[in-house]
């Protein structure tokens, strides 16, 4: 029996951090190709479950597009099962919208609900949604039977430790030793998987399209391949997505000029060969020296036609040499003088302001 796990999709997420409002709209139908993309790998691989562990949609304001694409996903694939777990994200807004619940689309609920999966029905799943009423000591009533394949299906952060104030929060110390499998999890953005106790293990997918710079490792979704006769089961992860949020860091250290500066990126662009269609963020990192000229902007402008998007952060620190302005009689050494004996201030905060006032002072345009 194949099953695929996914979660933190997103759905109809706005898509407009640093984007036009173009570009934001391609995105978000790109989200839903991604999705509908899932879908028919499941049927051309033989998929017959669909485990999503939270967050199918972002917020709960859903567009007919969105809900009428995994609306119609559903009851178009009768013969895969999708099991809906919601997530700090989900609200019911989706489900309200049917008329009534399909027979192959699978819901849980704030106790455990158990499923039985396979033929043979010994691949059991289990799963609970958290809220502020159900976060005291929810393990104690999950006692899956040795003899099965277990998999327990939840949405929060992972931890060593109890946390019983807080919702969403997975106690693995809980969880071991309960003869779980697969501990199919949803919140984390990027693909993780790690040994639960001896027999199980636990994993986050990954969401399914990279939405941000802070979302650029693997993810995608996990096919689970488990033989319904031995219970063993191979676990494969598929990575997804339109599109990659690149982030690449470029060490400009001794260069003085934007020109130099733009040699050393074409350079690191080169022995990367970050594809066309992704998103990319340039990080300029390094110590140049307080005379350089390094324009992040225009840095920006110079690569947003090779990248459906393109920002340069400067992350660059300054190297100051003080001793050639201890004795300068000029504005500029008796600017660099006062900032050095400001003992309120950090070194960074020195260097960064020297910087900014030398730029300053030679009639460039300063953006703080």
């Amino acid at each position: 029996m194949k099953i695929i796990h996914c979660a933190d999709l997103h759905l109809d997420s706005s898509m407009q951090s640093n984007l036009s409002k173009e570009k934001a709209k391609e995105r978000k139908g790109e989200l839903l190709k991604t999705y509908s993309d899932m879908v028919d790998y499941a049927v051309a691989n033989g998929v017959t479950a669909i485990l999503i562990a939270g967050d199918l949609f972002d917020t709960g304001n859903v567009s007919a597009t969105a809900r009428n694409t995994v609306k119609d996903s559903i009851i178009a694939h009768s013969d895969i099962h999708f099991y809906l777990l919601k997530g700090n994200h989900d609200r019911d807004n989706f489900l309200t919208s049917l008329e009534e619940i399909p027979d192959n689309l699978h819901l849980f609920d704030k106790e455990w609900t158990q499923y039985s999966l396979g033929k043979n029905g010994n691949i059991k799943l289990y799963g609970l949604e958290f809220d502020k009423e159900n976060i005291g000591d929810i393990y104690i009533p999950l006692q899956p039977a040795h003899g099965d394949y277990n998999i327990v299906m939840l949405h929060g952060q992972e931890t060593d430790t109890g946390a019983k104030d807080k919702a969403e929060i997975i106690n693995l110390k809980a969880l071991r030793n309960r003869n779980i499998d697969y501990l199919a999890l949803g919140h984390i953005h990027e693909y993780k998987e790690s040994a639960l106790d001896t027999r199980g293990v636990y994993c986050y997918p990954g969401c399914l399209e990279s939405r941000g710079f802070d979302e650029t490792g693997r993810h995608g979704f996990v096919v689970l391949d488990i033989d319904e006769e031995t219970l063993q089961c191979s676990r494969t992860l598929i990575e997804s997505g339109c599109r990659q949020n690149v982030v690449l860091s470029v060490d400009v250290s001794g260069c003085m000029s934007t020109v130099q500066a733009l040699d050393v990126i074409d350079r690191k662009l080169d022995e990367t060969t970050v594809n066309c269609r992704n998103l990319l963020k340039i990080e300029l990192v390094g110590n140049v020296d307080i005379e350089a000229e390094i324009d992040a902007e225009y840095i920006a402008k110079k690569y947003e036609d090779d990248f459906f998007f393109v920002k340069v952060k400067d992350k660059t620190g300054t190297h100051v040499d003080y001793a050639d302005y201890r004795f300068d009689a000029s504005l500029k050494g008796e600017f660099v003088r006062t900032v050095m004996e400001d003992e309120a201030l950090s070194e960074e905060d020195k260097a960064n302001i020297i910087r900014i006032g030398i730029r300053a002072l030679a009639g460039e345009e300063v953006t703080l």
